[in-house]
């Protein structure tokens, strides 16, 4: 059975309050956040909002001075992989707004509108970066190359695919199948990038980009958290959609990114000093076995529970703690301090 998604109006005066599902229910249009469906998303979206940043805060100084004295290896990689996040991240806010115009929930509706807003910002925080450390000519070539460099359109292909199918036939499996590509990207598609920029910082490199990216990398954990938290919940209210058929094609989808993201990372990593492709091979397959448990599923790579990769603990910091930078004695820490501090780790 195919269920056909409705825009859904804006006000509906008529409906109740409490929306009567996620997608192809009913709702007035008016959000009491003390009456929802599903009260814990209240808390999700408190967790978004704590990480409140703007990219031009970040002083980007030392990495100007740095960048001329990278590798050819350092600089094409850095190029490259901020290409490649900015594609990425330019499709998350439409995305997030896709699906805010098919939910039936206001508040699911309102938590999108923050995350869109989010994305917007990493967005503009790339190409700050940029500008901050190279020329227009290279900044402009980087933005181009996931539309043109070859691995990059394969590496995105199903990304493609599936966002243009939900986009042009609004099914309810079509935002199912969404949802996944999403929880791809947000947990485990940036991670190779992140980690990337993690290795040059704990080498006393470019280590205003490293905290550009910690800032991104926190608000994509909380984004992928509320994705998945999204997806079950989506499966709950329409059981007939949660198949063994359903769950081998994310499995299916999950082995096929881990293996673009380990094609992607040997190629584009293999001659940088500090990373060593079998430990992030297996922090790839690591990244991929949490983001299933957390969409309700199942480990595919038994021998890789535990993060390999440790160190990039040090640059992603911990709620409940605040650290400060190698050069700059400021705060790397925006979050406010409440009850809903700790995230997922990395």
């Amino acid at each position: 059975m195919t269920i056909l998604l409705k825009k859904s109006k804006i006000l509906e005066p008529r409906n109740p309050n409490r929306s009567t599902a996620l997608f192809g229910g009913k709702a007035s249009g008016i959000l009491n956040w003390n009456d929802i469906p599903y009260p814990h998303f209240y808390k999700l979206r408190e967790m978004i909002r704590n990480q409140f940043w703007i990219a031009d805060e970040v002083d980007m100084t030392y990495d100007t001075k740095q960048f001329s004295h990278l590798t050819k290896e350092e600089k094409t990689a850095y190029l490259k992989i901020i290409g490649l996040l900015a594609s990425l991240d330019s499709s998350q806010t439409n995305m997030a707004f896709k699906i805010s115009e098919y939910t039936t929930d206001p508040s699911v509706s309102a938590i999108m509108a923050t995350i869109a807003d989010q994305e917007t910002e990493h967005n503009r925080s790339y190409a700050y970066i940029l500008s901050s450390v190279t020329d227009w000519e290279t900044q402009r070539k980087a933005f181009e190359a996931p539309r043109t460099d070859q691995l990059l359109l394969e590496r995105n292909e199903p990304i493609v695919e599936v966002y243009n199918r939900f986009s042009v036939n609004p099914t309810l499996e079509n935002v199912l199948d969404a949802m996944i590509y999403t929880s791809l990207l947000e947990g485990l598609f940036f991670y190779s990038g992140f980690a990337y920029f993690y290795n040059l910082a704990r080498n006393n490199k470019m280590v205003g980009t490293s905290t550009m990216i910690s800032y991104i990398n926190k608000d994509e954990m909380q984004h992928a958290n509320f994705i998945t938290e999204l997806y079950r919940a989506t499966l709950g209210e329409n059981p007939e959609y949660n198949t063994e058929e359903r769950a081998k094609w994310v499995y299916e989808q999950y082995k096929r990114g881990v293996e673009s993201e380990i094609k992607w990372s040997n190629s584009l990593l293999r001659n940088i000093d500090g990373i060593y492709l079998p430990e992030m091979e297996g922090y790839i397959r690591y990244r991929a076995n949490k983001m299933l448990r957390m969409l309700g599923l199942s480990n595919i790579y038994p021998e890789y529970i535990k993060n390999p990769m440790k160190w990039v603990h040090a640059f992603v910091d911990n709620f409940d703690h605040t650290k400060t930078d190698f050069f700059e004695q400021r705060s790397r820490q925006y979050t406010k301090t409440s009850d809903l501090n700790g995230f997922d780790d990395l």
